[in-house]
């Protein structure tokens, strides 16, 4: 079937715009805590001696603060659970618009810990967050690819991921002393994620529910040609789109169960490609730099790591945005390719750099060069792409399910670093980076001999190759399109 190439319409730029605030808010909340750091542990330490009369143990201060960092990603891990149960009970926009309810109370929570001189309370608010964090990030692409248009469906999908950039960018900036990272105005500065939560509820309620979710799993023709209606405008791109999705809807079942989820043949081979790209992406590198860049740059004897550490922010959006221009041209697998591969490269100059920085300082330029080269190759393809790639593999019906795997693996992935990156930096020194070096390796290859080329293929194009290639190996289908471009 040709694909009429659809055009940007004020209702799908709504749409879209009004779903990535979601997104907004999670980069916000992930980079806002690092540079204020000393301020909250030290409201810790003022809380506990107003209690007991005594200063906090540095150990208990120190575990405290670690837990209050990676919490959030422990209640995304939980979160991850319901993405399922909401996408499909409540639809896509529906889901989204309730839970950011717990963004919302969340941001409440950890604003008032402050008067309430309650570092439970702060730490309980950072956990509501991580369960908003594990179904936003779900929910977006979800939503996103619901109402695109075929040959804008993964340009829109990593507009998600420049939304989450930003927001880490955003927060950083924010968090700086010379902005609202001080003593006084810290709480303030947590309050600041209400803004996009307000507007979210302002602009998605007018904005239609995926047509896709509409016809295939409710059933309401009517209603879904309605909603392509406001999203398209063009009458024979609705037409076109209603009978794609009607083919898909005879082709899917009503209903997958995990455990068909996990046993049926036709979604082994996408499993298994969204575990290996989710993890080569999450054990890349990234998250390391991302959470560590400070220290990072500290070692590196930098008097001001911490305006490096906004370059490494600015470097991150502004490979996202490279790779919403470039995801519609040069295809996902060539970005997942090209991504891994200097992924690769990038960790093994870490190691080379970091190993003989005490003996040639003047080493250090260019380590920050290569920090910054690995930032903006996780930005240039797997970081985005691990995201929606997912939903893009499965079918209608194992569709969020699939989005809810990807997330917690992301999650997952990232609450396993951040507990376990600083015992094997101490363990294994500059060679850790090593590891991450081996996974991008494992993932480049992987995406190279089993990833199909999903750019401008309808979902039920793609997922017909699975269906297909049910207890065949997928490289010797003669039409499976792994190697185009």
């Amino acid at each position: 079937m040709a694909v009429i190439q659809s055009q940007l319409t004020a209702t799908l730029l709504t749409s879209i715009v009004a779903a990535v605030f979601g997104s907004l808010q999670i980069g916000y909340h992930t980079g806002n805590v690092n540079a204020p750091a000393r301020i909250i542990e030290e409201f810790f330490n003022v809380t506990w001696r107003s209690r007991h009369n005594q200063s906090m143990p540095d150990h208990s201060l120190t575990f405290l603060w670690s837990l209050s960092v990676s919490i959030k990603d422990f209640g995304a891990l939980l979160g991850s659970l319901g993405v399922k149960c909401l996408a499909d009970y409540y639809g896509r926009r529906n889901s989204i618009l309730i839970v950011n309810i717990l963004s919302i109370i969340s941001a409440c929570l950890m604003v008032s810990s402050k008067s309430l001189q309650s570092f439970e309370v702060l730490i309980m608010g950072r956990l509501i967050f991580g369960l908003f964090c594990g179904l936003a990030m779900s929910l977006n692409p979800l939503y996103i690819q619901g109402v695109s248009p075929t040959n804008l469906r993964g340009a829109f999908a990593t507009l998600n991921q420049v939304s989450f950039a930003s927001g880490i960018l955003l927060g950083m900036v924010v968090g700086l002393e010379t902005v609202l990272g001080t003593e006084d105005n810290w709480a303030m500065m947590l309050s600041l994620s209400l803004i996009p939560a307000v507007l979210q509820y302002l602009t998605l309620p007018f904005c239609p529910e995926s047509p896709r979710y509409l016809l295939i799993n409710q059933g309401k023709e009517e209603q879904a040609e309605k909603a392509l209606q406001r999203l398209r405008g063009n009458p024979n791109i609705v037409l076109q789109e209603l009978e794609e999705m009607k083919e898909e809807a005879t082709n899917s079942e009503s209903g997958v169960t995990i455990r068909e989820f996990l046993t049926k043949r036709r979604y082994r081979q996408p499993i298994r490609l969204v575990l290996i790209i989710n993890l080569g992406s999450q054990l890349s590198g990234f998250n390391a730099i991302i959470n560590y860049s400070t220290k990072i740059f500290d070692k590196s004897k930098f008097d001001e790591a911490k305006y490096l550490t906004l370059g490494v922010g600015a470097v991150n959006v502004a490979f996202t945005i490279v790779a919403f221009f470039l995801v519609e041209r040069a295809g996902r697998r060539r970005l997942l390719l090209t991504g891994f591969l200097s992924l690769a490269l990038c960790n093994m100059m870490m190691t080379i750099t970091d190993s003989i920085l005490h003996i040639v300082p003047d080493v250090r330029s260019l380590h920050v060069f290569v920090v910054f080269f690995l930032i903006s190759s996780y930005e240039v393809g797997p970081g985005p792409i691990s995201w929606f790639i997912a939903a893009e593999l499965f079918d209608q019906s194992a569709r969020p399910m699939a989005m809810a795997f990807t997330s917690m693996l992301n999650w997952g992935g990232k609450f396993l670093l951040a507990l376990l990156f600083p015992p094997l930096l101490k363990l294994c020194g500059p060679y850790v980076y090593l590891l991450f070096m081996a996974m991008a390796i494992v993932s480049f290859f992987y995406t190279l001999f089993r990833l199909p080329e999903t750019r401008g293929r309808t979902f039920d194009d793609i997922a017909a190759e699975f269906r297909g290639s049910e207890g065949i190996l997928l490289r010797n289908k003669t039409n499976f399109n792994t190697f185009s471009t």
